[in-house]
């Protein structure tokens, strides 16, 4: 079926135009409906609507109000936990969920929300608790079975993950979000899968903006039809762990023939394995020779079998899969290595070359810098004199010179990095054809570029809070931002049709 961009923008409006006849209804039934559970009901209804159309405040003030007078209602509850979670008050709405357990405890819906939140917060032992008690009253509980997949994969299960996944997602594969704007939406496929290993599209996704549906490419089955769409953003972004999502949606994209942001066929090729020898040979750029083996041959072998392939100590281990520095270490020796195996989880790892990003101070650097839409945007620099570096845990928020050399490097990133680095860049963002992605690199003292690792998984993250010591990052991220949503408003603008 297709139609043009307008009728799509015009049906996908109508459910906004319904939320508003049914707001009014509602206040009119309030205005002459007595106590009682129905008007309850009514209540609570009314300031889910009142979220829905965006009057975060106003639904806030509603919940707070129905709870003063009825402060163990579960839908209540549920439902103020739901929005304060949209608006990032995760805190909040851990504790709302919480109090909804307590006094239901046999509702699977609370503890799947509160489960959901605390996976989020990679608290997996209390999330796993959580949907384990979802199940027990609820086996068919599909978000539950979701949510346990989640945790299963993390942990590495991913035998354990797929028999979940294939419970939680048979027949609801497709979920569209809420969508809270003023005027006619942008129609939106986001490709997701079911592992994790997707792109974080909250920062750029405003629900404002967008209509977004939620697609589990890995899970959907083909016979369902697509619905109504602009154009489809591949959220996809792990080669490394979503081989089959990446499979299917290179598919449905087909399948579909609207613009795409990230083709997952371009993906595809962006694992560590794959960049490590595909860009090693680029001028300026030293990739870190990158190796798959079994656990079983790595413990058997030991470094011997490393040896054979080129490796020397120190080298680095990782799970594949993983992000953020989980299920990654240094092995400094020989006698580290059995120690280190041992503490990673999966049936295969990765044996990678250490590159030494240490300076002249012995800080290492590594600095990120987003592709967006064929351009550069600097992110940030973190500085850390741990070999294993993320802006969460370096040295940034304690060192003030630390902090200037990050504003330097935003401010100029070609005077920071120096000619052949910043050529390097251009370099491999060409070669990898991404239009959302990510660089995280160091440099050497010939001013050559480290690569660690360059794919679509990288986030935008902005910094938690207002302190004043972090208010020359705000504008490159919102650069990096606004350029994220001019381009897919950009591919939007090229749709000739809505497939479904």
């Amino acid at each position: 079926m297709t139609a043009s961009p307008n009728d799509a923008s015009r049906r996908a409006w109508a459910p906004r135009l319904a939320q508003e006849a049914q707001l009014a209804a509602l206040e009119r039934q309030l205005a002459s409906s007595d106590e009682g559970e129905r008007r309850i009901q009514a209540e609570i209804e009314r300031a889910a609507l009142l979220a829905a159309l965006d009057r975060r405040a106003e639904a806030q003030a509603a919940f707070i109000d129905i709870l003063r007078r009825h402060p163990t209602h579960f839908s209540a509850l549920n439902e103020f936990g739901t929005l304060l979670a949209a608006q990032g008050a995760i805190d909040a709405a851990c504790r709302v969920y919480a109090e909804a357990i307590l006094h239901h405890p046999a509702n699977p819906m609370a503890h799947v929300n509160l489960g959901n939140l605390l996976l989020r917060a990679n608290r997996h032992a209390e999330a796993r608790a959580h949907y384990e008690a979802a199940l027990t009253a609820d086996p068919d509980h599909a978000a539950a079975h979701q949510g346990m997949g989640a945790v299963l994969s993390d942990e590495g299960d991913r035998d354990g993950a797929r028999q979940h996944f294939k419970k939680g997602f048979r027949g609801h594969a497709v979920s569209t979000l809420p969508y809270r704007g003023e005027g006619p939406p942008i129609a939106l496929l986001q490709l997701v899968s079911s592992g994790g290993g997707n792109i974080p599209t909250a920062p750029f996704l405003d629900d404002c903006v967008f209509l977004t549906t939620v697609v589990v490419a890995d899970h959907l089955d083909p016979a369902t039809p697509l619905p109504p769409h602009r154009l489809i953003f591949n959220a996809i972004g792990d080669a490394d762990l979503c081989r089959p999502a990446l499979e299917a949606a290179i598919g449905l994209t087909a399948r579909s023939g609207a613009p795409v942001v990230n083709d997952p066929r371009a993906v595809m090729k962006t694992g560590r394995i794959d960049n490590a020898a595909l860009l090693a040979g680029l001028p300026g750029v030293r990739t870190a020779r990158t190796l798959a083996v079994s656990r079983a041959d790595l413990v058997r072998d030991q470094a011997a079998g490393l040896a054979v392939h080129g490796f020397t100590f120190p080298l680095l281990l990782r799970s594949p899969g993983y992000h953020t520095g989980r299920n990654f270490v240094l092995v400094e020796t020989a006698a580290n290595l059995s120690e280190a195996i041992a503490g990673l989880p999966g049936e295969e790892l990765l044996a990678i070359e250490y590159l030494d990003a240490r300076g002249v101070d012995g800080n290492v650097r590594k600095y990120r810098v987003m592709m967006i839409g064929g351009k550069l945007f600097p992110l940030h620099l973190a500085i850390s004199k741990n070999w294993k570096v993320h802006y969460f845990t370096s040295d940034m928020a304690d060192q003030a010179g630390h902090r200037s050399e990050e504003m330097a490097f935003l401010e100029d990133m070609a005077g920071v990095l120096g000619e052949k680095a910043f050529a390097a860049l251009h370099t491999i963002a060409e070669v990898l054809a991404l239009d959302y992605g990510g660089i995280d690199f160091g440099l050497n003292a010939d001013g050559d570029l480290l690569l660690f690792e360059a794919n679509a998984t990288m986030v935008i993250a902005a910094p938690a809070d207002n302190d004043p010591r972090w208010a020359y990052r705000r504008s490159a991220i919102a650069a990096a931002l606004e350029a994220v949503v001019a381009m897919i408003k950009e591919k939007a603008a090229l749709a000739g049709h809505s497939a479904g």
